[in-house]
């Protein structure tokens, strides 16, 4: 007779394995939206467009579920919805027109490290050597991808590009601390914070960008695509990964976003793609593997001895990761289009 904890280690990598390649798909699909931007979309409008995305999606999830926020949930939410999209947003485009040749996507890409530092801080993860080897191996695969030779530096893009990446960072990590109410569902919660990154963005998008453009039939169906599938589906499926993964391991699948970009630029407008960028597309998905191994200490509880998955916390929350596109229309510029993860 075998001992019940033998046959469940396969059923515990198999659901999480699962767990994985679900969430993977939301910065896949990110990696879509410098494609859809700047085919689809009306020019020089990335708060319009970034706006565009959360408050509809987070709308429609709210009318859905029919669910607001109580007590102290109000406060979390605004918070919650602020440093994910309200905040990322602003910053990051911020930091993508400030800083050419992808810059901007390799200042964003130290958020793994941010995450490391800040769930040590709040939630009492202490970092390994492998996460911390994974998330700098992260950054420079990102790097090789995206970065040209001469790219300018300016100090008010890569403070932009930092606080982005810090913004981000605290959301997951807040996420993953005060999990979501009881009886609510990762819809519901996943409303409440598009919802209020989409209140905080309205106000700067009309005194950045003034009125809405006039909208055509293309920039409508790239905005619907935006707003449902590359915002409201994905979102749910990310912060349902971070409901049984570690806040370091969702984090380190973030470079999946600009390796796709980069493939989706290749494919479907003529980008190059080198050698060296092949190198980076090669270490960021090694790090980004090697991220998702566990790296829990001896001594850590297991779901082979308590039931629970291995990378579950005590309350699952709904992460809404921010989600931002770079508007410039370069389409001779190469895998630049990395520049906008998310």
């Amino acid at each position: 007779m075998s001992h019940p904890t033998a046959t469940s280690h396969p059923t515990t990598a198999s659901r999480r394995a699962a767990f994985v390649a679900l969430t993977a798909l939301a910065p896949i699909s990110w990696g879509s939206t410098y494609y859809v931007t700047t085919e689809f979309l009306p020019p020089d409008r990335p708060l319009f467009t970034g706006l565009t995305r959360a408050l509809p999606a987070g709308l429609l999830l709210l009318a859905l579920t029919r669910t607001l926020p109580k007590g102290a949930w109000w406060g979390k939410a605004a918070v919650l919805g602020a440093l994910n999209i309200g905040a990322f947003f602003p910053l990051l485009f911020l930091a993508a027109y400030r800083l050419p040749g992808g810059v901007a996507a390799v200042v964003g890409s130290v958020g793994p490290l941010f995450v490391v530092g800040l769930a040590a801080l709040l939630l009492g993860d202490r970092p390994t050597v492998r996460a911390l080897v994974a998330a700098v191996a992260a950054a420079f695969g990102v790097s090789l991808v995206v970065l040209k030779a001469g790219a300018a530096l300016d100090l008010v893009g890569v403070v932009a590009g930092l606080l982005s990446a810090l913004s981000m960072s605290a959301g997951v990590v807040l996420t993953k601390r005060w999990g979501r109410p009881e009886g609510v569902g990762a819809l519901a919660a996943t409303g409440w914070q598009l919802t209020a990154g989409g209140l905080v963005i309205l106000p700067i998008a009309l005194l950045a960008e003034g009125a809405p453009p006039a909208l055509t039939g293309t920039n409508l169906a790239g905005y619907a695509y935006l707003a449902f599938g590359n915002t409201a589906i994905s979102y749910v499926l990310w912060f349902r990964g971070i409901e049984r993964l570690s806040a370091s391991s969702v984090t380190l699948l973030g470079p999946l976003s600009p390796v796709t970009a980069a493939i989706i630029g290749w494919a479907a407008l003529g980008q190059a793609l080198g050698p060296v960028q092949l190198l980076g597309m090669a270490i960021a998905l090694g790090a980004t593997l090697a991220g998702q191994l566990n790296t829990r200490k001896p001594g850590t509880p297991t779901e082979a001895s308590t039931g629970t998955p291995a990378e579950a916390p005590p309350e699952g929350p709904p992460r809404t990761f921010g989600a931002a596109e770079r508007k410039g229309r370069e389409a001779s510029a190469g895998p630049e289009a990395c520049e906008a993860p998310r």
